[in-house]
């Protein structure tokens, strides 16, 4: 990779970052598509983050952002423009930077995370899934695999009244698709599952606790994850001894450069 003052710039604000490995999938994506564009992981405090972002609006090659926790929610109200996808989400993954200097963010996390599940064999129509975890990723996912055609979206968030709170949004959005919130650790939140979805930052940190109870996972269950590094969390480790089938982080990220390269216009 040769950079130079010719090159597109993209930064991926993130805290911590010693765990973004998205980056190299990105940049591999962009070397694929003949792009002189690169993308590097900055640490910013969400203390910073206003401050950060004004400081992008001075930067003149560079093209946009990669937004990532725990900035995609507190981004929003910072933006000059909004695609619908972000404004339906209330959060961002990508800003790009107008040549004027303005900031347009967007979300690519659902779609993203859909297609890879496609591309991987998994069917939503007509299916059941839970997802744990309603920030940012967690609410892209679920509103992503309600327009696949879910039969019951199932929803569990340690503050329980987000996940009420979104699910009230659904049921208005989506009336085909029941809606409910349980707790992740009870008896009842694998019952009839066909997708189990980990968005959460749990298994991103040695030591960290399953983000479920795994005691009633059928082995026709798939698992996925949103968690990229480690490839193998220790939920997808438990999932694949249970013998489940497994979709990794990654595989969510894999569709999106094309996308962000187009919302950088960076190809046609």
């Amino acid at each position: 990779m040769q950079i130079t003052g010719k090159t597109a710039i993209v930064l991926m604000l993130a805290d911590p970052v010693d765990h973004i490995r998205g980056t190299l999938l990105i940049n591999d994506q962009f070397a694929a598509l003949g792009l002189d564009a690169v993308i590097a992981p900055i640490h910013v405090h969400p203390g910073d983050l206003a401050q950060c972002l004004d400081a992008v609006r001075l930067m003149h090659n560079v093209r946009g952002l990669g937004i990532t926790i725990p900035h995609k929610i507190a981004a929003v109200p910072l933006m000059d423009e909004l695609s619908p996808s972000a404004r339906r989400l209330g959060a961002v993954n990508f800003i790009r930077r107008n040549p004027d200097g303005t900031l347009a963010g967007t979300n690519t996390d659902g779609i993203g995370f859909v297609t890879g599940l496609a591309v991987n064999g998994v069917e939503l129509n007509g299916k059941r899934a839970l997802v744990v975890g309603v920030g940012g990723v967690g609410r892209a996912i679920a509103l992503a695999l309600v327009d696949k055609g879910l039969q019951e979206l199932v929803l569990a968030n340690r503050d329980a009244a987000k996940a009420e709170a979104l699910a009230r949004e659904i049921a208005e959005l989506a009336p085909a698709c029941r809606v409910r919130v349980v707790e992740a650790h009870g008896p009842d939140a694998l019952d009839g599952i066909d997708l189990v979805v980990n968005a959460t930052s749990l298994g991103m940190r040695q030591g960290d606790p399953l983000p479920l109870s795994l005691d009633r996972l059928s082995q026709e269950t798939v698992v996925a994850e949103v968690i990229v590094n480690p490839a193998m969390t220790p939920l997808l480790e438990a999932a694949t001894a249970r013998g489940c089938k497994i979709v990794g982080g990654a595989e969510m990220l894999k569709p999106q450069p094309r996308l962000v390269a187009e919302f950088f216009g960076l190809i046609q």
